[in-house]
């Protein structure tokens, strides 16, 4: 147990120091040294901050053995302190997920139910999924993933939920590209509670969003308002101090 506590100071040292790479090599020399049990004893016993900053940088060319040996209930906490980090394009939240809750020996139900369960699981979801709005809310409508009309109308959470048990139009087989349609799927039908309260959630953020860019245009007009257009300038109406010159210069 010393030389795991040694291990864990070492391992925050490094990553404090954003040497995530170390911290990495560090965990994997105890799993080469003392086995995969050895290092899960490990896991449960770092801040889900720090199981974060390890398994968030994934690389698709290599498997991590945290992200391998990594539990659903300490991947749900690190998941959703994820949007501490504020990355905007969810690269890694999106990353890692798929790395972890597809990989080979893992029940991506008991992790998602794991993340669901948590308070800002649910929101944390919501941000996988937020560049595929349109399709996620199509997929939730007609079983397909084609993509939503924006202006079309949106079924009602009522409706969402007598049309959870419905056969799927679509079968996993069909989209298990260990990313989004994928996890959609698995939601809708293993899950459709948590994919209802997910799309919810989702509904929300794209909604805010919306009004957000719509302020953002309405100021952009306001800002025009003083602006002179150039019609009127071709018909001599505007920057009379500049026709005073004219003339001047005529005289």
């Amino acid at each position: 147990m010393t030389t795991h506590l040694a291990l864990i100071e070492k391992t925050q040292s490094l990553i404090a120091a954003g040497d995530i790479v170390g911290a990495e090599s560090a965990l994997v020399g105890l799993a080469d040294a003392e086995g995969d049990g050895a290092l899960m004893v490990v896991l449960e016993q770092l801040p889900p901050k720090d199981v974060l900053a390890v398994i968030r940088e994934y690389d698709n060319s290599r498997e991590s053995v945290v992200s391998l040996l990594v539990s659903p209930a300490q991947f749900a906490r690190a998941v959703v302190i994820e949007k501490l980090y504020k990355d905007l394009t969810r690269t890694h939240l999106r990353g890692m997920v798929n790395a972890v809750i597809f990989r080979e020996d893992a029940d991506p139900v008991e992790f998602l139910t794991a993340i669901g369960e948590l308070d800002g699981g649910v929101e944390a979801l919501a941000d996988y999924f937020s560049d595929q709005w349109s399709r996620v809310e199509g997929f939730a409508r007609s079983g397909s993933f084609e993509p939503a009309d924006e202006y079309g109308k949106m079924l009602s959470q009522t409706a969402l939920l007598a049309s959870a048990w419905e056969k799927p139009r679509v079968q996993q087989d069909e989209i298990a590209d260990q990313d989004w349609m994928q996890l959609a799927w698995i939601l809708r039908y293993e899950l459709p509670d948590l994919f209802i309260e997910m799309l919810m959630v989702l509904r929300a953020k794209v909604s805010a969003h919306q009004a957000a860019a719509s302020v953002d245009e309405d100021e952009e007009d306001i800002e025009d308002d003083g602006k002179v257009e150039t019609g009127d300038t071709d018909r001599g109406k505007a920057t009379p101090t500049a026709r005073e010159s004219d003339e001047e210069s005529a005289i």
